[in-house]
């Protein structure tokens, strides 16, 4: 009986903990989702808060620069990157044959982007990096080490800012005049120049005035180069030149110019982003970053 009786106040009293319990736990779920919630929607909020103020950040820097207009923003890079191949007309015997890095003037992209590409570093304009820097517009360099060896900080800090630093041969040269050893020479040469001087092996090269041979890409691939991106339209400080026959801008289309200042041009490097970027944005393009879609 005295058993019996322990056993039914056990059970009364397990019962009763697990029904008093129930109601804590439904509302201590109710509380933890109720703060979730509140959480996402101040993410969201800080997230919107976010992108207001890049872009008041973005038209501040564009009144700041002259810039007639604020530079429309990129859309995220493509989680699938385009193929890219050898532009019909761009090819050297047995290109495809001997797997050739790909020679190409625009991105394949339905995207309405354009890539700026900067060549050789002759100038070294440090309001240029501060205007580039406070506008977020990307770019990428094509560097010969002739030129950028009297001043690798200047490069670095570029670098440091997001730009990705490649290869445009040590001593820019016409390369289809060159044997395939003096090829290697100067884009192994400069592979092995960027990798010490910046910490990492390029991936694309630009030939010297756009000139090549099949000796070049042969060379170019021995020295771990992926892609050879030419471009199709060209910019200076007052003008926009171009290599289609329509003289206008194209979705992916690469753009090129180059570092240099008043003693080549009639104005400073900031002049011609100030031109460029009149001329995109007045066509509705942005400026993406080229290895995003790559």
């Amino acid at each position: 009986m005295a058993v019996a009786a322990l056993l039914v106040a056990a059970l009364g009293t397990a019962c009763g903990s697990g029904q008093s319990g129930a109601p804590d736990q439904a509302e201590k779920a109710k509380a933890a989702a109720e703060k979730a919630k509140a959480a996402g929607a101040a993410g969201a909020l800080s997230a919107a808060e976010k992108a207001k103020a890049l872009q008041q950040a973005r038209v501040a820097a564009a009144k700041k620069w002259g810039l007639r207009a604020t530079p429309l923003a990129a859309p995220p890079a493509p989680k699938e990157k385009p193929e890219i191949a050898t532009r019909d007309g761009f090819e050297v015997y047995d290109h495809e044959e001997d797997e050739l890095p790909p020679v190409f003037t625009t991105v394949p992209t339905e995207d309405k982007v354009v890539f700026l590409t900067i060549d050789d570093g002759s100038e070294k304009d440090p309001e240029f990096l501060k205007m580039m820097q406070e506008l977020k517009i990307p770019y990428t360099a094509f560097l010969s080490d002739y030129l950028v060896r009297d001043n690798y900080p200047y490069f670095k800090q570029m670098q440091a800012a997001g730009v990705t630093i490649n290869n445009h041969t040590i001593n820019h040269r016409y390369m289809p005049g060159l044997s395939y050893e003096q090829q290697r020479e100067e884009i192994c040469g400069q592979q092995d120049t960027i990798q010490k001087r910046f910490g990492k092996r390029p991936t694309l090269f630009r030939p010297p005035y756009g000139n090549y041979n099949q000796d070049t890409l042969r060379a170019a691939k021995s020295c771990g180069i992926k892609a050879v991106p030419l471009w199709n339209a060209e910019a200076f400080t007052n003008r926009m030149d171009y290599r289609e026959w329509d003289r206008d801008l194209h979705p992916g289309d690469i753009i090129l110019t180059h570092f240099r200042g008043k003693e080549d041009w009639k104005g400073t490097m900031p002049d011609m982003i100030r031109q460029v970027m009149k001329t995109v944005t007045e066509k509705g393009y942005a400026v993406a970053r080229l290895e995003d879609y790559l």
